[in-house]
């Protein structure tokens, strides 16, 4: 029997306000599957940021909360504690998380606080206009590197790997990095993703997801040649799989 598709109830049908071949819908959807699958929306809340993100609001039917940029991990840590019996995801872009909010989070995961962050890595600002992130690759061109990033000449340092940062830490229990460039990636990212959640609804400590997606516009590509270029210059920079695995499941979870 073929398995049959439909709308994730926890995902409004409106029109998309991201550019044509942006990762972040495809990411929605995942995490809008896993409250249905995991009959939690009526649980979740999202804090969605300043960025790209800022409409994650419009798109999912469960309940929002939209901090001020970068303060989304002081929010999530906020409504975990207040409502511990709910599922709190942190949705934060590499500018938001790596750069103005890197404090926030490396102090949040530290405490080993139980919420969920899924961190999008598309190695640039998008909605300000494409400048260098701290995820930028070595030679990438950005606004504000047009000869490509250099961290010896320029003072523009390396691009940072979140994932095994935070991997680093010992409240840190489960990090992973998937991407959504091939659909074999989006079934692998969306497992990660699941894991990550049923850790939080079990209390077992802090998770982060990075995904790597593609952001065409800020590159300057069209959407193939983005999903190519993911392919053969993020992924040798930013390995996926999983970083970190200190989860143990009860009985009953899979």
């Amino acid at each position: 029997m073929k398995q049959q598709y439909g709308h994730p109830v926890s995902l409004n049908t409106v029109p998309t306000k991201y550019c044509s071949g942006c990762g972040h819908g495809v990411i929605h959807r995942l995490i809008a599957e896993l409250i249905d699958e995991m009959g939690l929306r009526e649980k979740a809340i999202i804090t969605n940021p300043v960025g790209c993100a800022i409409w994650a609001d419009l798109y999912f039917d469960f309940d929002s909360l939209q901090p001020a940029h970068g303060r989304t991990p002081a929010a999530a840590t906020g409504l975990k504690r207040i409502l511990p019996d709910h599922l709190v995801i942190c949705y934060q872009g590499d500018g938001d998380m790596a750069a103005i909010g890197t404090a926030e989070m490396i102090h949040a995961a530290n405490r080993g606080e139980q919420f969920t962050t899924i961190f999008v890595n598309n190695a640039i600002y998008g909605m300000t206009g494409g400048q260098m992130a701290p995820t930028t690759l070595v030679g990438q061109k950005t606004a504000t590197a047009p000869k490509g990033r250099d961290p010896l000449t320029a003072g523009m340092g390396y691009p940072i790997r979140v994932g095994e940062l935070l991997s680093s830490l010992e409240g840190s229990r489960y990090i992973a990095r998937g991407a959504v460039n091939t659909p074999g990636n989006v079934r692998k990212t969306k497992g990660y993703i699941r894991k990550a959640l049923e850790a939080q609804v079990q209390g077992i400590g802090f998770t982060m997801v990075e995904i790597l997606a593609q952001c065409p516009t800020n590159w300057g590509m069209e959407p193939v040649q983005a999903v190519e270029w993911l392919e053969q210059n993020m992924i040798p920079i930013f390995p996926l799989g999983e970083i970190k695995n200190t989860i143990s499941f009860s009985k009953g979870v899979q």
